[in-house]
């Protein structure tokens, strides 16, 4: 640059030496001259002193290079220099240091950190981090991309082979370690809040003489307590039968590590009693402070009790774990709560414009018939009542055409998804029967049309709930949707009066849930299917209008006899649904018949239909099959449950389930 310029001085003084010897020759040579020497001059300057400053201006970058590869290599962070292919290139002294290995080592960086490797290297970003542990160290790796296409542009003796060789990646390392442990020391002392109640207290003490009264309350107590204070809890009995329980969250590990074992060993506790003691908890954590981990704690037992008791339902945030479970809920002898329903029901609607019931996709008799009693139940204080009812089915086909061709009822008792959603507004109150789960009622989108939803189900709550209903009566100990209805229909303000025909679908729903009254019957099961008789059903017209045809009975008989056995104790078959309308129901049927074959503790048939795949699970009282389906994403009843699945055939879903029953039997969940 400096040559440079002085070309150009020396260029202008000899355009001046010309101009002085056009006007003043004399002159001009004397100029002329000066130039000579000046040119000269600096040519001089050039060629001794350019070959100086250019070896001071290499000693001073090889100087800094080494100075720059000094501070890199002594560096306290470890860093290392890859390829691509994660071959090391270069190790500084920490990194070396900390995996003894030497400064040439070559090989990949996968051999001292499995967790580096080709696939966690940034592709779509510049940088990334990656968590990895080394002995008793954990660490983050910071892996950033260098582009190399200026260096190797501007050099001609490496050759570019691919795109992959124009980047290396620098990876840094920090030691993480002190920070993860103050992190989960910080976590384990978290507050947790703990809610136990006793789920049948008065059932118990009313079954216990007196003498051996307080003797029970003094056992079931002192487990509770001494369960909960030996990791290091706090316990303070509220009511008779409730206890609030405060720990930390590295306690409540325990507890979980242990499957919360108090709920077996209060069960053993029985003195003068036929009926063993049951509790309930409910664990709320991830709060802020203790009063949002106690409102967890409240969710959490109120899905709990939903559930049927008999469990520990812990909420961590959104996050919901579930324990225990194992036995069916004892049926209350009392019907305090359906008469309170039922007031709750007539007043719902009373203050309503109209009324719209809906069941749960793929209609089956038990949410028809129960659609059916909500319908009655809004005629009878005056409010018009609408089904929504999507594609029907051949469980349903003939009772919705014997509803159309009767004279008795509107032609519009059963509307579709379209025009529920044209008269839906905030007069109308949407009912759902037969599930509590939003993704599974008929026509989501009613739920979002109204403020006034009630729900009547008797499957075991999930963590996928309608939530904000008005009206909620979930009763796990009923056999059926059915069963409810039959009740909160004897006590409206005068019992309403059925017609055969609505007797008749109330009664076909229980039927079809109990399985002819052999499963989930109970007392208040046989006084529903009374009540119906009373109101004019038919059990010789409902077993003919429940006939299967040819085709359905031999793709039954064909389940069945294709079934295999594993474990030495479930039925696993596959129902094929070649030809067959409602396949899942044939599915469902044939699972019932596999529960009589001896030794069989549960039963389960897996149907394609439609792109899904359904399960249907039986069981006696051997093996909770609602614990088995929610593992597939389903859920349902101890004895009586199901899944649906995506994206998978028939024989998928099987290898799947076979190894969630191997997985849960290891744990000892079942």
């Amino acid at each position: 640059m400096h040559w440079r310029w002085s070309v150009i001085l020396a260029l202008s003084l000899l355009i001046l030496d010309i101009v002085l010897l056009v006007r003043e020759p004399h002159a001009g040579y004397i100029a002329l001259i000066f130039s000579g020497v000046y040119f000269l001059a600096i040519l001089l300057f050039y060629l001794y002193y350019r070959p100086r400053i250019l070896q001071e201006a290499m000693d001073f970058a090889l100087r800094y290079g080494l100075v720059q590869n000094r501070v890199l290599e002594e560096m306290e962070m470890p860093a290392a220099l890859i390829e691509p292919d994660g071959r090391v290139l270069w190790l500084n002294d920490s990194l070396c240091a900390l995996t003894q290995r030497r400064r040439t080592f070559r090989k990949n960086i996968s051999v001292i950190f499995p967790e580096l490797n080709r696939g966690t290297m940034p592709v779509a970003g510049w940088e990334r981090d990656v968590k990895l542990s080394y002995g008793d160290r954990d660490l983050r790796a910071h892996i950033q991309r260098i582009p190399m296409d200026e260096v190797l542009d501007d050099t001609s003796f490496i050759e570019r082979v691919g795109e992959e060789a124009a980047y290396l990646y620098m990876v840094c390392f920090f030691d993480e370690t002190q920070l993860n442990k103050v992190i989960r020391e910080n976590r384990d002392r978290a507050p947790v809040v703990a809610l136990c109640y006793i789920d049948n207290y008065d059932e118990v003490v009313d079954r216990t003489d007196e003498v051996h009264q307080s003797l029970l309350n003094v056992l079931v107590e002192r487990r509770i307590n001494k369960y909960f204070t030996s990791p290091g809890g706090l316990v303070k009995k509220l009511e008779k039968d409730k206890y609030l329980v405060v720990l930390d969250q590295k306690e409540l590990d325990d507890l979980t590590a242990d499957h919360f074992s108090i709920l077996g060993n209060v069960k053993s506790i029985s003195i003068g009693a036929d009926v063993g003691v049951t509790i309930s908890i409910g664990v709320g954590g991830g709060g802020f402070n203790y009063q949002e981990n106690y409102e967890a704690a409240r969710g959490a037992m109120e899905m709990a009790l939903g559930r049927g008791g008999d469990q520990a339902v812990v909420k961590n945030g959104d996050e919901m774990s579930f324990y225990g479970g194992m036995t069916q809920r004892s049926e209350s002898s009392t019907r305090v709560r359906s008469r309170v329903k039922a007031q709750a029901m007539r007043e719902l609607m009373l203050s309503m414009d109209n009324v719209i019931a809906m069941g749960h996709s793929f209609t089956d008799m038990d949410s028809f018939g129960a659609a059916v009693g909500v319908c009655r139940a809004a005629r009878s204080v005056g409010k018009p009542a609408h089904i929504v009812l999507g594609e029907l089915n051949t469980n349903i086909r003939a009772w919705v055409n014997m509803f159309r061709e009767s004279k008795d009822y509107d032609p519009g008792m059963f509307i579709t998804h379209e025009q529920a959603m044209e008269m839906t507004n905030d007069g109308t109150a949407v009912i759902v029967v037969d599930t509590s789960r939003p993704s599974r009622v008929e026509c989501p989108q009613l739920l979002g049309m109204t403020k006034t939803v009630a729900v009547l189900d008797h499957h075991r709550t999930t963590t996928d709930i309608i939530e904000n209903a008005s009206l909620s009566y979930i009763e796990t100990s009923a056999s059926s949707a059915c069963e409810m209805i039959s009740e909160i229909l004897q006590y409206f303000e005068e019992p309403v009066k059925l017609s055969s025909l609505e007797a008749d679908c109330l009664y076909a729903g229980i039927i079809i849930d109990t399985d002819n009254f052999n499963a989930k019957t109970g007392v208040r099961t046989f006084e529903a299917a009374a009540y119906l008789r009373r109101c004019g059903a038919d059990v010789t017209r409902v077993r003919k209008a429940l006939r299967d045809n040819i085709y359905n009975y031999r793709a039954k008989a064909d389940a069945v006899s294709s079934a295999e056995t594993f474990m030495d104790a479930y039925a696993i078959s596959i129902c094929h649904s070649e030809g067959l309308e409602s396949p899942n129901v044939i599915g469902a049927r044939a699972a019932n018949e596999l529960l009589g074959i001896v030794g069989v503790k549960a039963s389960f048939v897996v149907t394609p239909y439609e792109g899904k795949v359904f399960i249907s699970a039986r069981s006696i009282d051997e093996a909770n099959v609602q614990l088995i389906m929610e593992r597939l994403g389903g859920g349902g009843h101890l004895n009586m449950a199901g899944a649906q699945l995506s994206g998978v055939t028939p024989e998928e879903a099987v290898e799947k389930l076979k190894e969630v029953l191997t997985a849960m039997t290891q744990e000892g969940a079942i």
